[in-house]
């Protein structure tokens, strides 16, 4: 993207912090505006994350504005927020390429830029990660400053509140900026927090606490009396005393959009030493109307014309595996009144829109909390509810202990529906679903099935909700191929695959070839069978796999070739080599699937044909093999 000078004139004269921390203090607003109609510019020509961004412009002026970034630490969470960041830190020309092959990354990451200090896209990993950098700064005695940055949202997980518990305990000097966009402390944000805020880390009034404290401190009836005084006088003015038990010295809220108070009161807080937080408050999507009212709907969005503030119209398409896991959700809670249906914070994403409408005594949103919403649902399984787990793949990685210890060692019968198996595309490699075959097939008491299509997905959505052990059925981003579901529901037979092609020719050199296919990537399987005339094999179960079926493939073709969209090492082609050994059983096998590397952000289609498992590369790969 070209920067237009005359549109932007402040912003062009801050292309670095370096750049920015030599404007005028009066010149800030001015920027900021700048710098929220750029994000915006940018976004709606390359598509991204949306409303995040343009909440946080005034915050991410501020922090690199006061602090000494790179040499000080900034540490994103998440990183949904951090365009503005990647604007301020020598990107902005590159800013439309964001989640494209080979353009910026979608989140804070290293490699791209020193200013980016610590890669992230799960949520709730900023403090400690800041706590780590934080000590490793004290022993270096650099005098350099670290600070996290976390969402309302992303501080619900445990994993924050054990940084929390962990921080204030050791006092190290950290900065944790919490960043409330939620509308429920709104009143208490205006001036006089503001004030308030200026006040509470202002030279005098800390050097008379921390002075008081001296003069106390040989004096303990008096100085446990002042201490609870000071306590409850808080406990009036500021809502931060369960910060403050922890060990933080708590500032805020504050308005984040007061660019003025937000400069104040960092640097004033970097003046002081030890575990500090600083709630401010903002409005996701603030200063496009559309995202300030919806910003669920803007969180992502596609390329977008911003001065009609409307989406380009969708054409009709097939259903996604998200929507048919949501239908079949509700169709099965009115037959079940037992079924139970949780989400980590993934409404949305996951589906359950209607089904939370429909159904609200039987959902349960546990907030960005996977482990426990794993136990929960182990919990629930041992009360004879019928729990189901709606989870994104990389997430479910999160909650893997639970899966283990509080799931599958008591075979308690939950159904785990794990969307975004496979490659999801732009949100890289932070978010691919590369490693839930690997990591499932391996769990005793694990039932581990791979639809090819959307009806396959239905129906083992059913077979997995009535099976007596813990059950997963995994799906990709997206639609599948066109295959209508029925609204009756059947049961598949544990771990029995379907011969969908049969080789064509008779011809006796002929070398034969078959294709077990493992799920979405049953479309390229089918196109390539065709090209090369081979059998293909629909397995549907990774466990327990159908052996029969394999070793009937092994002695009638000359090659096996496994198609996954996960990762090969200990994947389901793992598992059919497994199967061949076992039986002593000699084949070629040649297994296709996500290499051992971390796979970066691209479209799906991109990725595939990138990793040769689209059909063009299946037909290539087995050719080699075969000559």
């Amino acid at each position: 993207m070209t920067l237009d000078l005359s549109k932007y004139p402040h912003l062009a004269l801050a292309n670095t912090p370096e750049e920015l921390r030599k404007q005028p203090r009066q010149n800030l607003r001015l920027l900021a505006d700048e710098l929220r109609q750029f994000l915006l510019n940018c976004v709606s020509q390359s598509s991204g994350h949306f409303a995040s961004g343009l909440g946080t412009v005034e915050l991410t002026t501020a922090l690199h504005y006061v602090y000494n970034t790179p040499f000080d630490r900034i540490v994103w969470d998440v990183g949904h927020q951090a365009y503005p960041h990647k604007i301020l830190t020598g990107r902005r020309e590159r800013m439309t390429t964001i989640r494209q092959k080979d353009g910026l990354h979608p989140f804070p990451w290293p490699p791209e830029s020193q200013y980016d200090t610590f890669a992230v896209g799960h949520s709730s990993t900023s403090i400690s990660a800041a706590l780590g950098m934080a000590i490793a700064a004290e022993k270096e005695g650099a005098n350099r400053k670290v600070v996290a940055v976390i969402g309302d949202g992303a501080m619900t997980a445990g994993l924050a509140f054990e940084a929390l518990n962990h921080a204030g305990d050791i006092a190290k000097d950290l900065v944790i900026v919490l960043n409330d966009n939620e509308m429920s402390i709104s009143e208490n944000v205006g001036a006089l927090n503001s004030h308030l805020a200026r006040l509470l880390t202002g030279e005098f009034f800390n050097s008379i606490r921390d002075g008081g404290k001296k003069i106390l401190s040989n004096l303990p009836p008096i100085k446990e009396f002042a201490s609870k005084a000071e306590e409850h006088i808080k406990g009036m003015v500021v809502p931060g005393t369960i910060f403050e038990e922890l060990g933080f010295r708590y500032i805020g809220p504050i308005d984040g959009h007061d660019v003025d108070a937000m400069v104040d009161t960092l640097a004033n807080m970097r003046k002081i030493s030890g575990p500090q937080i600083l709630h401010v408050v903002t409005k996701k999507g603030k200063g496009y109307e559309q995202a300030e009212q919806d910003p669920i709907k803007w969180h992502a969005v596609p390329k977008f014309d911003h001065t009609t503030e409307k989406f380009p119209d969708s054409k009709p398409g097939k259903p996604s595996f998200s929507a048919i896991f949501g239908q079949w959700l509700c169709d099965m809670a009115e037959r079940d009144r037992d079924l139970v249906a949780i989400t980590p914070a993934m409404r949305e994403g996951s589906g359950m829109v209607k089904f939370s409408q429909r159904f609200p005594e039987q959902y349960i949103d546990v907030a960005i909390a996977e482990q426990h919403s794993v136990t929960l649902a182990a919990g629930l399984a041992r009360e004879n509810k019928h729990a189901i787990v709606a989870i994104y793949s990389t997430f479910l990685q999160r909650a893997y202990d639970q899966l283990i210890h509080d799931v599958a060692i008591q075979n308690l019968p939950v159904l785990f529906a794990i969307d975004r198996a496979g490659i999801v595309g732009a949100d890289g490699p932070t978010h691919q679903g590369a490693f839930d075959i690997s990591y499932l097939r391996c769990i005793p008491n694990m039932i581990v099935m791979t639809p090819a299509d959307e009806a396959e997905c239905r129906n083992m959505l059913y077979t997995g909700h009535l099976a007596q052990s813990p059950a997963a059925v995994r799906y990709p981003r997206g639609a599948g191929i066109g295959v209508e579901p029925e609204d009756e529901m059947s049961l598949i037979p544990l771990g029995k695959s379907r011969r969908t092609r049969d080789i064509q020719s008779e011809n006796k050199a002929h070398r034969r070839v078959a294709i077990l296919n493992f799920g979405a990537l049953y479309g390229e399987a089918l196109l390539a069978a065709e090209q090369l005339d081979a059998s293909l094999i629909d397995m549907r179960f990774v466990k327990p796999i159908d052996e029969d079926a394999i070793v009937d493939a092994a002695n009638t073709h000359d090659i096996i070739v496994t198609l996954e969209d996960g990762a090969i090492a200990g994947g389901a082609g793992s598992a059919v080599m497994e199967v061949l050994h076992r039986n002593k059983v000699m084949c070629l096998v040649h297994c296709l699937g996500l290499p051992d590397e971390f796979v970066m952000q691209g479209t799906q289609a991109q990725m595939y044909e990138t990793l040769g498992i689209d059909a063009k590369g299946i037909v290539a790969s087995v050719q080699a093999q075969l000559n």
